[in-house]
């Protein structure tokens, strides 16, 4: 695999990989606070999965949010609480945690509800395109929009 293919697999899915590396080390902590900042522990579990969904939704789509499916985001949203059980399964052997059900009911709301939000805004073509110029497009088709010598005939 050459470089600039891992460099931009890296670019793509390294910010979801760094986000269950997160997760991870915070399900780790035995005598971690329920939630910072008085948030309900529900509601921090479904804004860490939504993160957890966009972040996987754009590793799926090679980071281009154009390419964002139906089929595209229920694969994201079905990756996020796979990965919440194992998080889950995890917390049942950390002193101090528990693996709850609710916590995953959390999670796969959080990450259907941010799924489903980046389809519908590309579904309405808010979603950032790269437009080609006339230049691109004849440059894309060789012998369209080059000049063409005058040949004297009519």
């Amino acid at each position: 695999m050459s470089t600039s293919v891992m460099t931009r697999r890296v670019r793509v899915w390294g910010p979801a990989w760094a986000m269950m590396a997160l997760i991870f080390v915070l399900s780790s902590v035995s005598g971690l606070p329920s939630a910072l900042g008085g948030v309900d522990d529900s509601a921090a579990h479904a804004l860490e999965y939504g993160v957890l969904g966009t972040l996987l939704l754009r590793g799926l789509t090679g980071g281009r949010w154009s390419r964002v499916t139906l089929w595209v985001a229920c694969c994201a949203v079905l990756l996020a609480p796979l990965y919440g059980v194992t998080d889950e399964a995890h917390q049942w052997f950390v002193p101090g945690r528990t693996a709850e059900v609710s916590d995953l009911v959390a999670d796969t709301l959080g990450a259907t509800v941010a799924a489903g939000l980046i389809w519908a805004w590309q579904l309405v073509g808010m979603a950032p395109r790269r437009t080609k110029t006339w230049r691109d497009q004849c440059r894309a088709r060789p012998g369209h929009g080059a000049r063409r010598e005058n040949s004297g005939s009519l």
